[in-house]
């Protein structure tokens, strides 16, 4: 009986989801399937696609990380969740904490609505650290009239490194939406991590946008509770759309190391990130600001809107940055979304993980961010397996056994002899996913396609294939990195859209490195050390648990030599 009742539940939520009853769209990122925002789901114990090392709680709804921060030695990340049901709604902020960014403890939620100016949801925010190492948080809320207003929290007992219960200001509001400042309600959220200028105030940003125009609306205020709008915003962009979860942050020009989000001067440089709400991918432009005019100005040569720098080429949104202090780095967290439909999702009765904590800090060219898996995650290796240098020949498939290829971390590196009979890249081919996405794994070309087989299949019906390909441009030679999601699930219902980005390294004096990290439906790759990193789900149905396999590969038609492979079985991590 139980089983049938699973299957008619099952039927049920599918025809409701054809027929579109309940589905309504807001201007905040995501479908609002209001008959379905509580529905308890008959979750399946076979579950091949909940990850292993990576953040993600037992059932339900979650997006964007909130409110990062580390505190009393305990790293605390507050996210976007829905107790009642795997889509989104009912939102309030959920808590963990960590000592090592790798395993978390669970909490009880930290902040949901309770207030007028919340009681339609606690939208996503940040946490800044005051004077005297106190937390104190601005997130975005949705009040009765469903305009979208900042709220301001603060932990109600310091002395708590759990930092478990929350008192929100009894000013509540603390910046709205109003007749005079005509700031669009629809379109007012996610305050960023706030910063001290020389003038003693704090400032902050919130995303918005004016038609088709992104904006960060600068705040400021003496005492974080008072805040007065600035006559002109942070920053704009023309026909960008909505800028959301925006993330403003200064970086070092030399070293690796990470600064206080409020320093200024000749040997920093400043990030302005935004999510756009239109593409949902995250952007970033590297610049200068005038912490007297209170202006934010790209460098000259950035790319601002959809043809611009991404943390991250393939899914990867609502990213947040915050200041590890401790260890004196900057720390990226993002949210990784759902591949699969939604009618998958409640059928597991989970969706949406958090992608590995990635360490960042600015590229020696100054012109690019560079990314990197916190080191911690490292203590899960295991039964590590290694290949001497040898080369790969055109057509070649080498697997790399000995490692839980659906639970892994490989690191990888190429080395080529003879650039010379690389393809020549043509002037029109500027869109690199576009490019990878014409020319996919199978398509055989000199120098490339050559890479890894991930979560591939006996006989690799199913692969998601993470590849380089070189080409000759101008003067210089050009790498192509790809993830192709094409043959990565017999299941027609997800979404496979291949991936892609230009790699800024010279084949000539440099090896092609990639690292993947594998964990049964996500691949995190990166290229080049970090500097262009691709993130996928993915959803095989032969390429599960111990039937998943691991290659290497080259089916171009020159050899390239591995100089390097190291791969690692990956514990699990106690999360949640």
């Amino acid at each position: 009986m139980q089983n049938m009742a699973s299957s008619f539940v099952g039927f049920f939520l599918f025809f409701a989801l054809l027929v579109g009853h309940g589905i309504v769209e807001l201007e905040a990122s995501h479908h609002v399937y209001k008959n379905l925002q509580t529905v308890q789901s008959t979750a399946s114990t076979n579950q091949p696609y909940r990850t292993g090392y990576h953040f993600q709680p037992p059932k339900n709804w979650i997006n964007d990380p909130n409110g990062l921060m580390i505190y009393k030695g305990l790293y605390h990340l507050f996210y976007q969740y829905n107790p009642k049901g795997a889509v989104w709604g009912n939102i309030v902020w959920a808590h963990s904490t960590s000592k090592d960014l790798v395993n978390w403890i669970p909490h009880e939620p930290a902040i949901y609505p309770s207030q007028p100016s919340d009681i339609n949801g606690c939208w996503s925010g940040s946490a800044t650290i005051l004077p005297g190492g106190k937390p104190a948080v601005l997130y975005t809320g949705i009040n009765p009239k469903n305009s979208q207003v900042q709220n301001l929290a603060v932990p109600k007992n310091l002395s708590d490194p759990y930092l478990r219960e929350w008192v929100k200001s009894v000013k509540n509001p603390v910046m709205q939406p109003t007749v005079q400042n005509q700031i669009n309600a629809s379109s007012f959220r996610d305050p960023t991590t706030a910063w001290l200028g020389p003038d003693k105030k704090w400032r902050v940003i919130i995303g918005s946008k004016i038609n088709r125009q992104g904006l960060a609306i600068l705040y400021k205020s003496k005492d974080f509770v008072n805040w007065v709008e600035a006559q002109t915003p942070l920053h704009s962009g023309k026909d960008t759309g909505m800028w959301e979860c925006p993330d403003f942050y200064p970086v070092s020009v030399s070293g690796k190391n990470g600064v206080d989000t409020s320093l200024n001067g000749p040997s920093i440089k400043h990030v302005l990130k935004v999510s756009l709400d239109d593409t949902k991918h995250d952007y970033y432009t590297i610049g200068s600001y005038d912490n007297v005019k209170d202006i934010y100005t790209p460098d000259e040569g950035s790319v601002e809107g959809d043809s611009g720098l991404r943390y991250d080429y393939g899914k990867y949104y609502a990213s947040k940055t915050f200041l590890d202090s401790v260890k004196n780095r900057r720390i990226l967290c993002a949210w990784i979304n759902e591949s699969s439909s939604v009618a998958d999702d409640i059928k597991k009765g989970w969706s949406g993980v958090h992608a590995i904590p990635r360490k960042i800090w600015l590229d020696e060219s100054g012109k690019q961010l560079v990314q990197w898996p916190v080191v911690a995650i490292e203590k899960l290796r295991a039964n590590h397996v290694s290949l001497p240098s040898k080369l790969l020949n055109g057509g070649s498939v080498i697997e790399v056994s000995g490692v839980t290829a659906a639970q892994a971390d490989v690191d990888i590196s190429f080395e080529i002899s003879d650039l010379e009979k690389a393809e020549v890249l043509k002037p029109s081919w500027t869109n690199p996913q576009l490019l990878c996405s014409q020319k996919g794994a199978s398509v055989r070309s000199s120098l490339g396609p050559f890479g890894l087989l991930v979560l591939a299949s006996k006989g690799l019906k199913e692969n998601t294939a993470v590849f380089f390909r070189i080409f000759k441009g101008q003067n210089k030679y050009v790498v192509l990195m790809c993830s192709d999601q094409s043959r990565s699930s017999l299941n027609q219902d997800n979404d496979k859209t291949t991936y892609g980005a230009f790699l800024d390294v010279d084949p000539r004096h440099q090896k092609l490195s990639l690292r993947s990290l594998i964990d049964h439906s996500i691949v995190e790759s990166f290229g080049g050390g970090g500097k262009a990193c691709i993130t996928a789900r993915v959803y095989p149905t032969l390429a599960i648990n111990s039937a998943a396999h691991l290659y290497v590969f080259n089916n171009g038609s020159e050899a390239v030599k591995i100089a390097e492979l190291n791969a690692w079985s990956m514990k699990r991590a106690k999360i949640n």
